[in-house]
């Protein structure tokens, strides 16, 4: 069996450093190790406009933009095939015949599903004025994604944590088409984050998660200066007043981004007087370190990961419509291995009445016969 990837993310703005040590960091990664046979880099467009309907145009702009934060992060298009959703429509079919396998009860249980509700405001309650009601689009999204991931017969699916069960309801689904129907669609295997702190990074504001709608994100498309506000106002710990004060380094955003990023070569270029991170607790628990000093170290390793990134978008933005025709072409070959496997979706359910000789043949034949 080949060993395929598929992964991606909608385009609602620039990607942010939680997209990159969630699940982008480990797709180039992916990608150089010349394990897999096909990797699928999706733009969910379809997806980002069941929660923006109202707001196309947001959607429609950000497409290059997750496309240019794609290339200059590493992705390349002779290794993988960067896609646009909406081009594939073969995946709306899919997504239709799959309905008929979950329950609504299975969707309303589904944690991710429950928690992205409540982040957008949304509510199930048609009683309660003051939210909208929840798009049926955006409530059928683990069935959306299952469609994705199906498709191109993914056998594993880089996410971070908070989309484990989705992947979750996804082998549910194939469980449940080759149960009904024979074995016809792929069981996918998820891979999280290898650093567990990256399997959810908080924002700048200490807030569980780095939310583009929160503005506590830094991208990483940010500019120098930029990125040096951003880390300047991070949440550290506010009991920690005098430089002299005893200070707490768990929930300390400062440290939870120095786990992430830093490596003992960053002590040796930008902070001697540690030989690596646990030194550096270790003074700040006991007081004598300043949230400055601190702050100061992880905006030279911010600056130090993000101007290669950078410098690769500035390249990639003077040509913009070879972007586009990445695009096109990467859509191209998606579209024609999802029309496969809607084809062999098809035969399995045995809806496939034009090419179905045998069925023509029966049918002929019995009406002959009276």
């Amino acid at each position: 069996m080949e060993k395929i990837i598929l992964t991606g993310d909608r385009p609602t703005g620039k990607l942010h450093l939680g997209h990159y040590v969630g699940s982008l960091k480990r797709r180039v990664e992916l990608q150089n190790s010349g394990e897999f046979d096909k990797i699928f880099i999706m733009i969910a467009d379809a997806q980002a406009l069941t929660d923006n309907a109202d707001n196309p145009e947001k959607v429609r702009q950000n497409i290059i933009e997750v496309a240019l934060d794609y290339l200059s992060c590493g992705l390349d298009p002779e290794k993988c095939t960067i896609f646009i959703q909406s081009q594939v429509p073969e995946l709306c079919e899919l997504a239709f015949y799959y309905m008929n396998l979950v329950t609504v009860q299975r969707l309303q249980r589904n944690p991710t599903v429950k928690q992205e509700i409540q982040m957008r405001g949304f509510s199930d309650d048609e009683e309660n004025q003051n939210k909208k009601g929840t798009p049926v689009g955006f409530f059928t999204y683990p069935i959306s994604q299952a469609s994705d991931i199906t498709a191109f017969k993914a056998t594993t699916v880089p996410v971070g944590v908070d989309q484990a069960p989705m992947i979750e309801q996804t082998r549910e689904i194939v469980h449940k088409f080759n149960s009904v129907y024979g074995e016809t669609l792929v069981l996918p295997e998820m891979v999280l984050p290898e650093n567990t702190t990256c399997c959810r990074l908080p924002g700048t504001d200490g807030k569980a998660k780095m939310s583009k709608s929160l503005g506590n994100c830094i991208y990483l498309s940010d500019s120098s200066k930029e990125i040096k506000k951003k880390v300047n106002s991070m949440f550290t710990d506010p009991e920690h007043l005098q430089i002299t004060d005893p200070g707490h380094v768990e929930g300390n955003v400062v440290f939870t981004y120095l786990d992430a990023f830093c490596t003992p070569d960053h002590f040796a270029k930008f902070l001697p007087e540690y030989a690596n991170l646990d030194e550096m607790k270790d003074h700040y628990r006991r007081g004598g370190l300043g949230d400055g000093t601190c702050k100061k170290f992880l905006f030279n390793i911010m600056e130090e990961f993000l101007a290669p990134i950078r410098e690769r978008r500035k390249v990639y933005e003077q040509d913009i419509p070879q972007v586009f025709e990445i695009l096109r072409k990467g859509s191209e070959v998606a579209r024609a291995q999802a029309a496969k496997t809607l084809e062999e979706v098809k035969d399995a359910m045995k809806i496939n009445y034009f090419a179905d000789k045998d069925l023509i043949a029966e049918q002929a034949a019995k009406y002959k016969a009276k």
